[in-house]
């Protein structure tokens, strides 16, 4: 049996989000650095490249797509990893 990866379950989230932005016809990339953890990249409307990250907090895996210096906790920049309307949240950033 293989050792718990928190990496590979961040991998697992951000390619499901990156599905269900497809099916809102947008186009990502999972980025898979052979350090640190993995990110999703959106190209916004505006130009502007988007970098969604997930991470595990007390109560689960939420997405951010702010600086990490940025405050994150403000609603509109992050989300519950299993929320129905993760993508719809997220879309609606990469559209501003």
């Amino acid at each position: 049996m293989r050792k718990h990866d928190p990496q590979q379950e961040q991998y697992i989230h951000l390619v499901r989000l990156g599905w269900d932005l497809r099916v809102l016809g947008i186009s990502t990339s999972v980025v898979v650095p052979a350090v640190g953890p993995p990110v999703l990249e959106i190209m916004s409307a505006s130009g502007v490249r988007l970098r969604v990250r997930v991470v595990h907090r007390a109560w689960g895996w939420v997405f951010i797509w702010r600086p990490w210096w940025s405050v994150l906790w403000r609603r509109r920049e992050w989300i519950c990893a299993e929320a129905d309307n993760a993508a719809d949240m997220i879309a609606s950033a990469a559209i501003a």
